[in-house]
């Protein structure tokens, strides 16, 4: 049988900062078989199954438009943070294969276990949280690239107080949202446990290119660092001036005081 009659679709997204796993847990299993394997909910239907992790990426595989929207509306049903920018990633797959690679976006796996699938999909998802991140990262610092030419050009920043009390906030935001979900990049906690499976998800992780990605969005963290320091320090420095005019202020009024005491 030649590959495009055996091969089946594979879709990665991201589609929030989180679900609840364990609500959703209850509500699918009154109709799906499922598994909750670390933290991760696993979904299997008539060979096709759908990972959903709770950081808020799923990966579906050979799922059917109409199941993919079903499962999708369930999981917007039960997420505080949908994400503005759904992130995708599309694959082919074929299973019962001499061996495991990828291949141009084709997935060639040596196997039909299920946790196979899974361990591939842990390094799919990782990928897909990534981009998330990634997006975040540089959507930022791109709407805020004009401040540092503004310091460099007019040794100051052309912002009210109020605005770069707000672009702080959002630095802040993006840089907590990554560095607290930062663990999520290291090798999941289930091949401490399951080390037989690791290789299937180091071949995804390897693919997807994971590892130099996440030292990439280190130093794009560092940038919005630098960034929020920057503005932190033209506050303090706004703040210092405006207390010196006061200073300067009271200072004057005093002496014009002492000067029309003594004079009249």
């Amino acid at each position: 049988m030649s590959e495009t009659q055996t091969s089946k679709r594979c879709v990665a997204y991201c589609l929030a900062q989180s679900f609840d796993i364990s609500t959703l847990a209850k509500i699918l299993s009154e109709t799906s078989l499922i598994r909750i394997i670390k933290g991760a909910l696993f979904i299997e239907e008539s060979e096709a199954w759908s990972v959903v992790f709770a950081y808020g990426a799923v990966v579906h595989w050979n799922i059917t438009p109409e199941q993919q929207q079903k499962i999708h509306h369930l999981l917007f049903d039960h997420t505080d943070n949908p994400l503005t920018t759904v992130e995708e990633d599309n694959f082919t797959f074929a299973l019962d294969c001499p061996q495991t690679k990828i291949v141009e976006d084709h997935i060639e796996i040596d196997s039909s276990d299920p946790i196979v699938l899974f361990s591939l999909s842990q390094g799919m998802a990782q990928s897909i949280k990534l981009a998330s991140f990634e997006t975040n990262a540089i959507t930022t610092i791109n709407n805020t690239s004009y401040i540092p030419k503004s310091l460099a050009q007019n040794g100051t920043i052309k912002l009210g107080r109020h605005e770069i009390a707000k672009i702080r906030g959002q630095l802040f935001l993006t840089k907590s949202d990554i560095i607290l979900n930062y663990d999520l990049l290291d090798k999941p906690d289930f091949f401490w446990e399951y080390p037989e499976y690791e290789t299937y998800y180091t071949i995804a992780a390897k693919y997807l290119e994971v590892a130099p990605r996440t030292d990439v969005l280190a130093k794009k963290l560092e940038t919005i660092h630098e960034l929020f320091e920057m503005l932190a320090d033209e506050q303090k420095h706004r703040h210092s001036l405006t207390l010196e005019w006061i200073i300067i202020g009271l200072i004057t009024f005093e002496i014009g005081m002492t000067i029309v005491d003594k004079l009249f």
